[in-house]
């Protein structure tokens, strides 16, 4: 591969800073994170830095300052030590003497989980790796360590001092989970392959971007772009259909209505290979009540796609061939509401059977899995990148993949 990884490097006796991802959802009812798959996959890297004798510190963030979500670090300890099989230390300390001492009393094997890097408001800053590593985050951790490891693909869009900054003082390779995604990503994009875009979800502007970026670099490469969610209700607009006036008052209302004309010019472009919803359903006094395009406009809002056009796009999912990929960005309507889960449960259902490789897309698609009652193993991979995903495919570039690049 284009980058280093856990493999070209040897960390026995050597202290390992790893950037991680445990950005948890919050339990409303306790006010303390959940445990989810972010925490279950980055438990792989850690535990083989463990069993390699390395002296392993971890950095990640929780939440945003001034977001209810910002929260230390100390359960995400707890929760790490029962996947990784290990004690994980932590300190409520980032840069100070405690931090410090910590670092530098750490024995072969042991991990320690240092503060939220986002105490720190140098850490958000969008800066180069340079600029970076004369922070106080790098300046301080950096003569400790003798290894930086990026395993958090989900921030490697952000130029964050954790993020970039080490590798301007350090030797940087890949963690487990950021090989992964990589490996995952160029399995798709790089290797000859017919790929099928199922795009849906509450952000148009990202499927958009998707949409684009594999169309720029070979639109015969795509199969068929099957359209669902608020990007699906889009594209009928684009012909004239009128949705009726709860739904289009929504779209108007998060200025998704900008995105027509954009739309209409990729609708030419792709031509019998795009794919819009032939049905839908809408809420009416609590109900699902489903409803064919041509009698639109429908009296209440648009929240799924019907079972005919669930039907349908689960035959063109289910014909593909082992040599097709098939890149997956948000579900097909509102999942969170049970009755307007149908149709993401029927997608998602053939994605699982089918012989294609299956990409993934993070955030909603992730929850929405276990909801239909599938799980990550069901399918080629499930990203943990989120928006880092959508950027790399669109963009080919992310500064923490930057980073990473053999020189």
């Amino acid at each position: 591969m284009w980058f280093r990884t856990l493999d070209d490097v040897v960390v026995s006796g050597k202290t390992v800073i790893v950037r991680v991802d445990l950005n948890s959802p919050i339990d409303p009812e306790t006010g303390k994170i959940r445990d989810n798959e972010r925490l279950r996959a980055h438990a792989e890297t850690i535990k083989e830095l463990s069993e390699k004798n390395g002296k392993v510190v971890l950095l990640a963030h929780q939440g945003r300052k001034g977001d209810p979500d910002f929260l230390p670090l100390k359960d995400h300890a707890e929760i790490l030590s029962k996947h990784v099989g290990r004690h994980v230390k932590y300190v409520s300390d980032l840069v100070g003497e405690e931090a410090v001492k910590s670092v530098k009393s750490l024995k072969n094997g042991e991990i320690l989980l240092l503060e939220n890097v986002r105490i720190l408001d140098e850490e958000t800053k969008e800066a180069s790796p340079e600029e970076h590593s004369r922070g106080k985050l790098v300046s301080t951790l950096a003569p400790l360590a003798d290894l930086f490891v990026l395993d958090a693909f989900s921030v490697a869009h952000r130029a964050h001092a954790s993020v970039v900054g080490f590798s301007h003082l350090l030797p940087t390779v890949a963690g487990r989970v950021m090989e992964k995604e990589l490996r995952a990503i160029t399995t798709v994009l790089e290797e000859d392959r017919k790929i099928m875009l199922v795009m849906g979800g509450n952000k148009p502007e990202e499927c958009i971007e998707v949409i684009d970026a594999v169309m720029s670099k070979n639109i015969e490469k795509i199969s068929h772009v099957l359209s669902a969610g608020i990007l699906g209700q889009l594209f009928l607009m684009t012909e004239g259909v009128n949705l009726g006036e709860t739904s289009e008052s929504y779209i108007k209302k998060k200025k998704f209505d900008t995105y027509i004309e954009r739309l209409t010019k990729i609708h030419e472009r792709l031509g019998d290979k795009l794919k819009k919803p032939i049905d839908v359903a809408y809420e009416q006094d609590g109900r699902r009540v489903e409803i064919d395009v041509e009698k639109l406009p429908a009296s209440g809002t648009i929240y799924d796609i019907g079972e005919k056009t669930a039907k349908k796009y689960a035959e063109i999912i289910l014909n593909t061939s082992r040599e097709d990929a098939i890149i997956v960005k948000g579900p097909a309507g509102a999942y969170e509401k049970e009755e307007f889960r149908k149709g993401t449960e029927k997608i998602y259902q053939a994605l699982a059977k089918c012989k294609a490789f299956t990409l993934i897309g993070g955030g909603d698609s992730s929850t929405a899995i276990e909801l239909v009652g599938l799980s990550p193993a069901n399918f080629s991979y499930v990203s943990l990148g989120g928006g880092a995903l959508i950027t790399y495919i669109s963009k080919k570039t992310l500064p923490g993949v930057e980073i990473l690049k053999k020189k």
